[in-house]
């Protein structure tokens, strides 16, 4: 997710309970673009002990061959292409969920980012489709066509349409129909919220893995829930007062990754994050209204010592779920 899934969350996360993988941000490839040197040092300077993939978003063929050519020299698990990011300002350029849009593109571009790959793996992160009302019937089928024609190595799918943005039902039985259809491994993602919800998708479409963005950012502990619950282990339960200490490690971090950063800078930022955490916290959302509030750093460690920890809240259960209505809409997951 930009401006979320950088070189010092993963490791923060990392300390938490690492997933299988990251992905980086995405590098937005175009004619005359480089590759942005902070999405780059994930790779170069990767502490977190588990694979980077690299994440490209574009629709110039030669370019995005270019960009995948040289991460392939890089220490990069692989390179990720994005056909399901939801942002309007990004799929009105045709790059992301746009392109599916544009599925002879689609095609062009995985013929081309293959040829460039032959020995590192190539994967895709899409949606289900643009627009169920105005998508043609075939839509995904064609799409995972395509991912079979052209040797894609793996295939996450988020279970909502472009459109279905953040806010629609996630298509699981699409997902389970991609499980049987891609001669690949399958991830499935979409409203992985908690280890309970990852039991049932995965019984529910067979997948080969799941993939969190949003919902690991508000809970950091999801993936060794998971592989706890799994386990059949007793699954980790954190605290309000264990939250707190997260969101003091979350500005710590932001602040080492700039130092000269302001007080009222680095409470804008870590509004990026508690966005998330928020939807955890209280069910009327209180939190979230007095935290969006705060101008400065000092103004919004108050707003979570107030919440998190006074009087007997600090031994209070983080909720398992989000509370309905209070999850934050990323720019991509």
């Amino acid at each position: 997710m930009q401006d979320i899934s950088t070189r010092g969350f993963m490791q923060l996360l990392a300390r938490y309970g690492a997933p299988d993988y990251f992905v980086t941000e995405f590098f937005r490839v175009h004619s005359t673009s480089r590759l942005d040197a902070e999405i780059l040092s994930c790779l170069t300077h990767n502490e977190t002990g588990r694979p980077v993939f690299a994440q490209i978003i574009g629709e110039d063929i030669p370019a995005m061959a270019a960009a995948a050519r040289e991460l392939a020299r890089l220490p990069a698990a692989g390179v990720d292409l994005n056909l399901g990011c939801p942002a309007p300002k990004v799929f009105r350029k045709n790059v992301g969920g746009g392109l599916l849009r544009d599925l002879p593109q689609v095609d062009a571009l995985l013929g081309a980012l293959r040829d460039a790959l032959p020995e590192t793996k190539l994967t895709v992160k899409t949606r289900v489709g643009f627009d169920a009302a105005k998508d043609p019937p075939a839509l995904f089928d064609t799409l995972l066509a395509l991912v079979n024609k052209h040797g894609v190595d793996l295939l996450a799918v988020h279970g909502r349409t472009v459109r279905g943005l953040y806010r629609s039902a996630v298509d699981y039985a699409a997902i389970a129909h991609a499980v049987r259809t891609a001669r690949c491994p399958v991830v499935a993602n979409g409203d992985i919220t908690s280890a309970a919800k990852a039991a049932h998708v995965a019984a529910e479409t067979a997948c080969a893995g799941l993939m969190a963005g949003r919902h690991a950012v508000r809970n950091p502990w999801l993936f060794r829930q998971i592989r706890e619950h799994f386990a059949g282990l007793p699954v980790f339960r954190p605290t309000l007062a264990d939250v707190r200490s997260y969101i003091g490690e979350l500005a710590a971090m932001l602040r080492d990754s700039d130092p000269a950063v302001t007080s009222a800078r680095l409470a804008a930022r870590m509004k990026k994050f508690l966005n998330f955490v928020g939807a955890g916290v209280d069910p009327a959302g209180a939190f979230l209204a007095a935290m969006r509030r705060a101008e400065d750093e000092a103004a919004l460690m108050q707003v979570c010592d107030t919440h998190l920890l006074a009087g007997d809240k600090a031994g209070e259960l983080f909720a398992d779920e989000p509370y309905a209505g209070a999850v934050s809409r990323p720019n991509c997951e």
